[in-house]
């Protein structure tokens, strides 16, 4: 009997440690309220801790902004003349539809996945998706602002005041998205409005952001785990990253160092960025920067492909403007920014052959082999927004010839738009490359199907039906729609330059296909086949819909003076920073 006893003591105990263990796991977030050994402050609330982490690799000196007034960095927005009012009508319908389908989205999500990540727009269902922090809410601040929802944008800064930003529900946060959604929303609408505790909620947020870029090189961890951080443990970058997401924090960053008077952000990115300055000339495509950054050896060139699209896009958008954000006082982006373009311009962009000839631009992807660079002539959503980035440059640099690149880049978005069935662009696709002759060939764009069909003209004939591809292009590989926003940010972008009213008009006609295709009950879904005239929807809303695709709709049909591009510069969320005086 006694060592019956014993055996029940000793599992008793077993099973103790079993709870306790299983409780400790799931009671972290209340359990980082306690004192950190590696803060060392005593028992505090975590808010007023992450400013007080202690660095394993502190930065000595802060770099600090450029002083000084801005230089003059030439008049990017076109004169527009005053319009008819027969003009004036068409252009205040179609704001208000567009208006009207931001209030519908807003709605689905205010009532059934308010405070949460994003609303599911068939089922209803609320998600967490970027730590917990009402991704959609924060996202659409600056929104509800431009669109003039007034009684709905103090609801959302009331709520926003309620988010603690030291303590997601994640351990852990993707670095490169909390920080254009979530500390670029927060910092646009306090532009915008100047609600203080906007401000302050960045601020609160971007101490703890801040910590990921404690590493032996100051690069930042991609996919951070902040409660190891917390409690002390080394921090060490991925071996593989993104190269985006590493190059693209400089514009939040710095307007949160303009804003504060605290050098601590803007030094933290202006590292970063002289790593992709000194091995610029170096890497394996000199003058551009490959898909992969290898962050523990802080080096760009490794890697064998490259392209303006998924993986690499806001790294170059970034750089005219970081210029434009900095008031010209900083020539390094410039400089950057002119031997990445040269270097797109001599074998990324490429004209395809296409029905009725028409003269555009597509950007693909280059691969580096033995031989020397291959184009993949892969055409994808995300790169659309190249063309609003090469116009931009072209203004502000004075580029000759730049500018048009930028409209056969953006009528090459247009025409990818209007030749699937359903009006809508897919995310990715395939076309053929003109070499000197690009007349229309139905012989040969047949004959680059059944070259992917290896000769086999059963096959051939399946995937023209599968894919069921326009002519035009030769395989379509991801036939969704994500209620993306490039192609309309270029399309609104160069018409904001040039005044041109054809892109208005081409603006209208992808709106009205999107507004009717992706609508629900609740709010609006992706689309799974935008090769089909009516497309079977998805379950799913990113909080950019609202934060960039509907804004960018929006600005393309309000007065040209609301957000100047010559008063504001726009991250890669859509989120407009003021510029300096």
């Amino acid at each position: 009997m006694p060592s019956i006893a014993r055996r029940w003591v000793f599992l008793s105990l077993v099973a103790f440690v079993l709870i306790l263990s299983i409780y400790k796991t799931f009671s972290w977030r209340e359990n980082l309220q306690l004192s950190s050994p590696y803060l060392g402050f005593g028992t505090q609330p975590l808010g007023s801790k992450w400013a007080r982490y202690r660095e394993r690799y502190p930065v000595h000196s802060f770099r600090q902004l450029p002083k000084g007034k801005a230089q003059n960095i030439p008049i990017i927005q076109y004169d527009f003349h005053e319009e008819t009012p027969e003009n004036r009508k068409i252009r205040e319908e179609r704001l208000g539809a567009v208006r009207e389908s931001f209030a519908h989205s807003w709605k689905g999500y205010r009532e059934r996945a308010w405070g949460k990540d994003e609303v599911a727009p068939l089922s209803g269902e609320n998600r967490t998706t970027f730590g917990g922090w009402a991704a959609t809410l924060v996202d659409s601040l600056d929104s509800l602002w431009i669109m003039g929802f007034e009684a709905e944008f103090d609801e959302a800064v009331a709520a926003v005041a309620q988010i603690d930003f030291t303590t997601p529900q994640s351990a852990i946060i993707n670095v490169f998205e909390t920080t254009i959604r979530f500390l670029g929303g927060l910092l646009a609408a306090y532009d915008l409005s100047g609600r203080e505790i906007l401000l302050t909620k960045a601020v609160e947020l971007g101490e703890m952001l801040y910590v990921a870029f404690d590493t032996e090189k100051r690069v930042p961890v991609a996919r951070w785990n902040w409660t190891s951080a917390l409690y002390g443990n080394p921090q060490v970058p991925e071996d593989a990253i993104i190269v985006a997401e590493p190059g693209s924090l400089s514009l939040e960053f710095t307007r949160l160092s303009q804003l504060t008077g605290n050098p601590k952000y803007y030094d933290a990115i202006s590292r970063i960025t002289d790593i992709f300055d000194h091995q610029q000339s170096r890497t394996r495509l000199p003058g551009l920067w490959p898909l992969v950054f290898y962050g523990r050896q802080a080096d760009t060139t490794i890697h064998h492909e490259f392209s303006l699209g998924a993986m690499a896009d806001s790294l170059y958008e970034y750089l005219p403007k970081e210029h434009m954000l900095l008031g010209g006082g900083q020539l390094q982006y410039r400089r950057m920014y002119e031997s990445a373009i040269k270097a797109a311009k001599q074998g990324m962009f490429f004209r395809p052959m296409v029905p009725e000839n028409r003269d555009i631009l597509i950007s693909g992807m280059l691969k580096i082999t033995e031989q020397g660079p291959i184009l993949k002539p892969e055409g994808q959503h995300l790169v659309c927004f190249a063309g609003g980035m090469v116009a931009i440059g072209a203004k502000i640099f004075e580029l000759q010839g730049d500018l048009e690149i930028a409209r056969k880049l953006v009528d090459g978005c247009i025409w990818a738009y209007e030749s699937m069935p359903s009006g809508i662009m897919p995310e990715t696709f395939s076309m053929i490359p003109c070499n000197n002759q690009c007349e229309w060939d139905t012989e040969k764009w047949m004959a680059e199907i059944k070259g992917a069909a290896m000769g086999n003209e059963i096959l051939m004939n399946q995937i023209m039906r599968d894919d069921k591809l326009p002519q035009g292009f030769t395989s379509i590989a991801n036939p969704t729609y994500l209620l993306r926003p490039e192609a309309i940010e270029s399309v609104f972008i160069l018409f904001r330059i040039t005044g041109d009213q054809a892109l208005q008009a081409h603006g209208w006609k992808m709106f009205q296909a999107v507004n009717k295709l992706t609508r629900t009950d609740i709010a609006h879904a992706a689309l799974s086949d935008v090769t089909q005239k009516n497309p079977p929807k998805l379950d799913k809303m990113e909080s950019f819909w609202t934060a960039e695709t509907l804004k960018y709709f929006y600005l393309l049909f309000s007065r040209p003076n609301i957000i100047s591009l010559d008063e504001y510069v726009f991250n890669t969320e859509a989120h407009p920073l003021k510029r300096p005086v």
